[in-house]
């Protein structure tokens, strides 16, 4: 992987205002939590989202986005079911006992971004699942660990993939986090592995989206015909975890949790 372009650095007002657009984001997520049960259609997800963008004066991160020729986005909220990895449409779907959630949401706030998913079980989950959801959120932390001033980028990445990897499942390659502030998906890539020690040095004002998304099967993608919906290659099932996290002095400062949030 190569680092060409220049990773910004967030001044305080604009650190003020992530901040504030990352609350919100976890925010509505834990509203959206309280949904997540048998018998729901993954489109009330969408549609108290948007009821709560809407109450909030804010914008949608999602809806309408369509990089690089894709069709745009036509929800507020990417709701993923089982082997769905990421970028699931919400629909008429009903979620069962034993399903697994994943929602992945963003706002804007006065011109700035702010990101986050998690992956809920739905009732009772089987063992398996339950240890994927764990070690997810924990590769999750493993990353988020890494970003501190003077580390490299590529260590965050070997993190999220050590931790994962360590507990017998699959980093997903195809999709990586990012940097984020006034545009969505800002410099640089971060991808859920590779070797540590490369890449640019972290700074204090780097923001980036930490995402590992895991699979219990092998790491291949295979993309549905709305274009947007990844799933597994192999049919097992996948999960998801992501936060917008600050570097300062004294380490990362994670915007979008609050008490009760992943």
């Amino acid at each position: 992987m190569t680092y060409g372009e220049r990773i910004p650095i967030k001044t305080r007002r604009e650190v003020e205002l992530m901040r504030e657009a990352g609350q919100h984001v976890a925010e509505i997520l834990l509203e959206l939590r309280e949904l997540a049960e048998p018998g729901i259609p993954t489109s009330e997800f969408d549609r108290v989202a948007t009821e709560a963008i809407e109450k909030r004066g804010l914008e949608s991160s999602f809806l309408h986005y369509g990089p690089g020729g894709l069709p745009p986005y036509p929800a507020t909220v990417c709701v993923s079911v089982n082997e769905e990895i990421v970028h699931g449409i919400p629909s008429s779907r009903e979620l069962v006992e034993g399903d697994i959630l994943s929602l992945d949401f963003g706002t804007i706030n006065r011109g700035f971004h702010g990101d986050s998913a998690v992956t809920i079980p739905i009732g009772s989950i089987d063992e398996e699942s339950q240890r994927l959801l764990e070690a997810t959120r924990d590769a999750l932390y493993a990353g988020v660990e890494q970003m501190v001033p003077g580390n490299r980028l590529s260590d965050i990445g070997h993190a999220v993939q050590t931790r994962a990897e360590g507990a017998g499942f699959s980093v997903v390659r195809q999709f990586v986090g990012h940097g984020v502030g006034r545009i969505l998906h800002e410099p640089p890539q971060i991808p859920n592995y590779g070797r540590p020690g490369r890449g640019p040095r972290l700074q204090p004002g780097m923001v980036f989206a930490i995402e590992p998304m895991v699979n219990v099967g092998d790491e291949l993608v295979r993309m549905l015909e709305d274009e947007w919906t990844a799933v597994t290659a192999d049919g097992s099932r996948s999960a998801h975890f992501e936060h917008t996290v600050l570097i300062k002095d004294e380490g990362p400062e994670i915007l979008t949790r609050i008490a009760g949030s992943h």
